[in-house]
């Protein structure tokens, strides 16, 4: 680990006031629990949703009594699940009365040989990671094609750019987000609509710690540029940055949040 330190955490300046969002696999600790947080915190109203219902319930309670419950709300949903993906977009449009901003969030990896790897281990990593970013691209553009406006922003990674063993799977959902975007964001562009991604390395969450080896950490902690990893809201930083008016003219682009390229 680390003892590099991170920087004062930076605080709203109502970015997003007025702004509605849905932000995919938002609770818990991570990336999207810190995107649900900062968009509040910049003026945002949220629908969060998160395939576990249980940590979706806390976290929404928890941002409901530090924020309001007026600008807060939660819904389960599986992104493998078209109907559940349907309904959860029906449901933001039907409290909000519209829809400003998507963050695609949820994702799923894993660690397996090439050689050992089932198809369910492959098929089920592509189905949350990159099949799931497209069922929700899709509704989202679908609804924001009628108002003319809107942003949608994909979590990719820097895995989809680079090459690490036991990632076959994971590289590829994330190199196929990262070309989703790109393809997305050039259809969406007559509606209006802008679509980016950002691209993390290596964002210290309890989760992560659980389901990687020290050793990996520590290596991965040494390659990064500051020598040390990124804390969540860093990377929810950049995500306010692309639902903001401050990136207007940016669309297709993928950002990377991190200094591993390769």
């Amino acid at each position: 680990m680390s003892d590099v330190e991170s920087p004062a955490y930076v605080t709203g300046h109502g970015l997003l006031t007025g702004r509605t969002a849905v932000i995919t696999a938002a609770a818990g600790a991570g990336i999207g629990g810190a995107t649900a947080r900062r968009f509040l915190e910049e003026g945002a109203r949220v629908l969060i949703s998160d395939a576990h219902a249980r940590r979706l319930k806390e976290s929404a309670a928890a941002l409901a009594e530090e924020f309001g419950s007026a600008r807060i709300a939660s819904l389960p949903c599986d992104v493998t699940d078209e109907d559940q993906v349907q309904a959860l977009f029906d449901t933001a449009t039907g409290l909000y009365g519209g829809l400003d901003v998507v963050v695609n969030n949820a994702g799923l990896g894993g660690t397996s040989a090439l050689v050992d790897m089932t198809d369910e281990q492959w098929s089920r990593v592509l189905d949350v990671t990159l099949n799931g970013t497209f069922r929700c691209t899709r509704a989202a553009l679908r609804a924001m094609k009628e108002t003319g406006a809107g942003v949608i922003v994909n979590n990719a990674s820097v895995i989809g750019w680079r090459a690490q063993a036991g990632q076959a799977h994971y590289a590829a959902a994330k190199a196929g987000v990262m070309a989703l975007t790109r393809c997305a964001a050039v259809e969406a562009a007559e509606y209006g609509v802008r679509v980016n991604a950002v691209s993390p390395s290596l964002a210290m969450h309890p989760h992560l710690v659980k389901v990687t080896t020290p050793e990996l950490l520590e290596e991965l902690t040494g390659r990064e540029a500051f020598g040390r990893y990124a804390q969540p809201w860093e990377v929810a930083n950049v995500i306010v940055f692309l639902a903001s008016g401050y990136s207007s003219y940016m669309t297709g682009e993928v950002v990377s949040v991190s200094s591993q390229h390769a």
